[in-house]
């Protein structure tokens, strides 16, 4: 069970994470996470959002570069320790973690947190053992 994540290539400079949130703000897309990392000249900001498909069509026609990627948004308990848990079931398990990074949802006592393994399959599995709740694309429209 996977989400769609949207990277975008951005020109690492003041005002482009504007321009891109008002891209996005003025097509009425509502992010539900965001993680933005940079080197020197660029930056790649990753997105979950609500409607992924008008997503991708608005920001390539604004411009942006950008691929989707298909991620892990695993629901966990929101108290002490329960990330630790998570990760070190997956290393457990030989399920490496390339990124991860979280948002907020109105659901009390639950985090969702954003994984990129390289076999979502594997992790699918390990993390559903343990009784863990992955997101699908459609559970993340509803929260």
């Amino acid at each position: 069970m996977t989400v769609k994540q949207i990277s975008i290539f951005l020109e690492n400079r003041p005002g482009t994470m504007g321009e891109l949130t008002k891209v996005l703000s003025e097509n009425q897309i509502d992010m539900r996470a965001l993680s933005l990392a940079e080197a020197s000249d660029f930056g790649i900001a990753r997105l979950i959002v609500d409607d992924v498909f008008t997503a991708v069509q608005v920001l390539k026609d604004a411009g942006y570069v950008c691929s989707i990627t298909k991620v892990l948004a695993v629901g966990i308990p929101d108290e002490p320790g329960a990330l630790a848990k998570v990760i070190s079931q997956l290393g457990e398990n030989e399920i490496n973690i390339e990124y991860i990074y979280a948002f907020s949802t109105t659901k009390r006592n639950l985090a969702y947190m954003i994984f990129r393994v390289k076999d979502n399959e594997k992790a699918t599995q390990v993390l559903s053992k343990q009784g863990y709740q992955l997101a699908c694309q459609e559970d993340l429209t509803k929260l």
